[in-house]
């Protein structure tokens, strides 16, 4: 479970180029932009705060 929390905040950051991946080359709409950069954002803080947590 600990090494899952550690690969947490990297996990939220693929899924969150993903969704980019899809709204570039599929599906143009706002909604992907905006689960993106709430991924994005979210991984960012859950690696930064996880990291410094588990240390």
């Amino acid at each position: 479970m600990k090494t899952f929390l550690q690969y947490l905040g990297i996990i939220l950051l693929l899924l969150g180029v993903v969704c980019l991946i899809v709204y570039k080359y599929s599906v143009p709409e706002n909604a992907l932009l905006i689960t993106a950069m709430a991924l994005e954002f979210v991984g960012i803080l859950c690696y930064i705060i996880v990291n410094k947590r588990l240390e």
